[in-house]
């Protein structure tokens, strides 16, 4: 008698990662940051990164200790929900059918704002193993797992499928990794004609060098900012043809501002962020590009 083997399931891939890249795992790994995790559990919608628009500054007014929180939390909140959805709504159009790629997920806001949207199929590319459970236990619980997936692996190569996808972004991620090798990335993700959107800060490097600031954020964040033109260059050297580019640097502003006042969610960060953005030696970027 002739025995068959059980069927195998084939193990994702183990992310290939440098000792830097195994630095900024473990910073992620790590974290716990309420500005992170308060604004989330709000609508358990967690986004890592910053919030764009007019902010409703009468919340600081609020007499109450226990409401004032929660108020400035929600504001807050609803000022990264705008900018997750003005991401996603350079993305489009998009159909259920199609799937989008969202590298440096986080705990996986974008993935879930763009399927809301769009009813598309998104994939989630975190560095981070705590980032992609927290983030898969999010979708099982929205009931999107069909259609919501977020993988532990390395967004400079994914081992996902090639051109098999319709949109991909970044938001907030790119300053952790060379941008040659991310636009490479997405580039062979995408489909031809498909669109990739970052959201990012850059130095402003018609003023020189990165500035005290810039060095300060890279500090805290364990990141590498890179300068505007960088954006541009690497781009075109991989096939992505900018169709759409916004300074959000003004929309942000506010955002900081409110956060600064807001005592159980402050950094130490908050005022750099102003002073750079004020002085001109930063910049936060939209930039939408399809690849050609």
């Amino acid at each position: 008698m002739t025995t068959v083997p059980a069927a195998r399931t084939k193990a994702a891939p183990v992310p290939t990662q440098s000792t830097y890249q195994t630095r900024v795992a473990d910073y992620w790994n790590a974290e716990e940051n309420p500005v992170n995790l308060e604004l989330g559990r709000i609508d358990d919608l967690y986004h890592h990164h910053y919030g764009i628009g007019g902010a409703d500054r009468s919340v600081l007014d609020e007499p109450d200790p226990t409401l004032r929180r929660e108020r400035i939390t929600a504001e807050l909140h609803r000022l990264e929900h705008a900018q997750a959805e003005l991401l996603a709504s350079h993305l489009g159009p998009l159909s259920p059918a199609d799937r989008v790629f969202d590298a440096g997920c986080g705990r996986g806001g974008g993935s879930v704002v763009a399927n809301l949207r769009y009813g598309c199929h998104a994939d989630g590319v975190t560095i981070s193993a705590k980032q992609a459970d927290f983030a898969n236990e999010q979708a099982r619980k929205r009931g999107i797992d069909d259609k919501v997936r977020y993988h532990h692996r390395n967004m400079l190569d994914t081992g996902l499928e090639t051109g098999a996808y319709a949109a991909s972004w970044n938001n907030e991620s790119s300053m952790y990794v060379e941008l040659d090798l991310l636009f490479g990335e997405h580039a062979r993700l995408l489909r031809r004609g498909g669109r990739y959107v970052v959201v990012t800060g850059c130095y402003n490097d018609t003023y020189g060098r990165a500035s005290r600031e810039v060095s300060l954020i890279n500090a805290h964040y364990i990141c590498d900012i890179h300068p505007r033109s960088a954006y541009f260059q690497a781009m075109a050297r991989h096939r992505l043809v900018p169709v759409h580019v916004a300074d959000l640097t003004e929309a942000t502003i506010p955002y900081w501002e409110l956060r600064k006042e807001a005592d159980h969610l402050v950094t130490g960060i908050e005022d750099t962020f102003l002073s750079a953005y004020r002085n001109g030696s930063f910049q936060y970027l939209l930039i939408a590009a399809d690849r050609v």
